[in-house]
């Protein structure tokens, strides 16, 4: 399932305990298509639906919509800080990779 490194895992907690979101999890979503396939988001989320799967990674809670969990079977959430900029990413070896037919941003 997804997994969480120690760098994110510890930004998670900093920006809960910053923000006060003791009761919230982190909600993974669609966001939109791209070349490789979906893209997905990241939020702080306090309200979970009947739909959705709920899983832990480094005491972190995960809920998802049970629509997109196995696309991210094997996806790890990472935390960068680099001289380009700093954030979450999502690291999905099942995501394509290469541009799909008819992709006109990377001709």
């Amino acid at each position: 399932m997804i997994e969480i490194t120690d760098a994110a895992a510890d930004e998670l907690r900093s920006i809960i305990e910053k923000e006060e979101k003791d009761s919230h999890s982190l909600r993974i979503f669609v966001a939109g298509m791209g070349c490789s396939g979906i893209q997905y988001g990241l939020a702080l989320d306090d309200d979970i639906k009947d739909e959705d799967v709920t899983i832990e990674s480094k005491d972190i809670k995960i809920v998802m919509d049970r629509e997109i969990v196995g696309g991210l079977t094997e996806a790890t959430i990472d935390f960068i800080d680099t001289p380009q900029g700093k954030g979450f990413v999502i690291d999905n070896p099942k995501a394509a990779s290469e541009c799909g037919t008819g992709c006109q941003g990377c001709e």
